[in-house]
């Protein structure tokens, strides 16, 4: 998937989760949007990986794409470190969020991803489709309703409480 498609993915989980959280649906989706991105670090054209392209390079030659970084190893140790080092949940939850739809998304693509890194199995939904296709542009329309949906659920909750 793109990466335009992680950061509608990444805010539609934080959205999503701020339905039945009392965590700021802010924080939420802004560290959503981050952890939207973070599997990527592995590939040099992503987004992250061109802001990041030392640690993006050494990540790719230790790795290649779409293993360690789209493992539930990762998202494990991610959190772990989240866990030790930010003291504010709703950031370390919507990193991970956004870090899950990431995957998940990626899991949609024909190639899939190593989730069970070390293991070298790739693991993929039963309906993929190419990266920048137009069943991706679907994709992300969909979760563009599905975000302002949330978001208007979000909106109504507030003025309730005003």
């Amino acid at each position: 998937m793109q990466g335009n498609t992680h950061i509608i993915g990444g805010i539609t989980a934080s959205l999503a989760f701020a339905q039945i959280s009392n965590d700021n649906p802010l924080v939420l989706v802004g560290a959503g949007v981050i952890g939207a991105l973070l599997p990527d670090i592995c590939h040099g054209g992503s987004k992250i990986g061109r802001k990041l392209p030392i640690i993006s390079k050494i990540v790719n030659t230790m790795f290649g794409h779409r293993s360690f970084t789209h493992s539930l190893l990762f998202l494990f140790l991610v959190g772990m470190l989240l866990h030790t080092f930010i003291p504010y949940k709703a950031i370390s939850l919507g990193i991970l969020l956004g870090m899950a739809s990431h995957i998940l998304l990626d899991m949609g693509t024909k190639k899939g991803v190593k989730l069970f890194f070390p293991v070298s199995i790739s693991v993929r939904l039963p309906i993929t489709t190419k990266t920048g296709s137009k069943a991706e542009k679907v994709v992300f329309m969909l979760l563009t309703i599905l975000s302002v949906f949330f978001s208007y659920e979000i909106m109504i909750k507030l003025i309730q409480t005003v």
